[in-house]
């Protein structure tokens, strides 16, 4: 038999943990398919321990630690967690609730679907160099999930956004030696993370090079670095125990771009009042959705959860007028959380 819910939330990343949260203080129940065998989206499966410095309230938090919190934070409302599984069938009834399956074959019957999913079944894109596939995993990596594995290696840091300059402020101190290699001058992560990288740089803390990877250096069957190439062609062999590739993520909707949902450059497009896609009872918060003005902060995905359970509230009880109660003052709100 289908499990019969409210809503059906696609994404356990920061935002579908959070809207878990705004769904449950309107009393509505949520269940959760995420394609990872864990919650935490993302921050848990890419950067654990990258530092995130724009959550209110809190100057500094880790990307698990902010998904450990949110998990404690949503506990009273019970939520179900359906992990290492996609959504795989859509379709609409005729009573209006959606019927949905799962890759393992879980089935919901929903009256309401948040997507949630960031940019969708991401993969992380791949470093094309020539020999660059048969080190995958083993010295060439695309994620760091033990930072203390990494003393006194000599790495080399690949990409010029906000990921791999994280990690370069974050692990130049562990290493024995870092040099970060980005095609271009001009990098996209925030300024901020530029200036503190290039004055390590200037302090001669770790190197900076500009060029792209032309293939990957091996003797007697052991990683030995990467062959560099300069704008101009010149290259350089580059020593190194091991690369990490930080070239961004390749968003995948999967089969959520089958649905016939509104799609604007791989984002479903959304309105600002409810964040509705073009398929009513569908909803979009984070990374996912698209609309004028959109910025990709995880503060973003919390105001667009906020909204959306309000007007999941008012779809599924659409003759009750949905009123604004406060966790500080409502003792409707202290029952829901269990707080005395």
């Amino acid at each position: 038999m289908p499990i019969s819910t409210d809503v059906v939330i696609i994404g356990a990343g920061p935002c579908g943990l959070f809207q878990v949260f705004e769904l449950g203080l309107l009393d509505i129940k949520a269940h959760l398919v995420d394609s990872l065998p864990q919650v935490g989206g993302q921050c848990t499966e890419l950067y654990p321990d990258k530092p995130i410095y724009d959550i209110p309230a809190l100057p500094t938090v880790g990307a698990q630690e902010l998904v450990d919190r949110l998990m404690e934070q949503i506990s009273p409302f019970d939520a179900q967690f359906h992990l290492n599984q996609t959504v795989t069938e859509f379709e609409r009834k005729e009573d209006g609730r959606f019927h949905l399956v799962t890759s393992a074959g879980t089935t919901f019957d929903t009256a309401a679907i948040v997507i949630a999913a960031g940019l969708g079944a991401f993969q992380p894109r791949r470093l094309k160099a020539a020999g660059a596939a048969d080190w995958e995993d083993k010295t060439i990596h695309y994620r760091i999930k033990d930072p203390e594995r990494l003393d006194g290696k000599d790495i080399v840091i690949l990409g010029g956004g906000d990921s791999a300059l994280d990690w370069v402020l974050e692990m130049h101190e562990r290493v024995n030696s870092m040099t970060l290699v980005h095609r271009r001058p001009d990098y996209r992560a925030a300024p901020a993370s530029v200036s503190k990288m290039k004055a390590l740089v200037e302090a001669g803390k770790i190197r900076e090079l500009q060029g792209t990877v032309r293939e990957v250096l091996a003797e007697d069957g052991a990683f030995k670095g990467l062959r560099i190439a300069d704008a101009e062609g010149v290259q350089e062999d580059l020593a190194a125990d091991e690369a990490y590739v930080f070239y961004g993520l390749s968003p995948n909707l999967g089969p959520i771009a089958e649905w016939g949902l509104d799609i604007d450059k791989r984002q479903l497009t959304v309105d600002t009042e409810k964040f509705q896609t073009s398929e009513p009872g569908i909803y979009a918060v984070g990374d996912i959705n698209s609309y004028p003005g959109k910025k990709k902060l995880i503060l973003s995905g919390f105001h667009e959860a906020a909204l959306a359970a309000f007007a999941i509230k008012h779809q599924l009880n659409p003759e009750k007028k949905v009123h604004l109660q406060y966790t500080t003052t409502s003792p409707i709100m202290h029952q829901r959380l269990g707080v005395e």
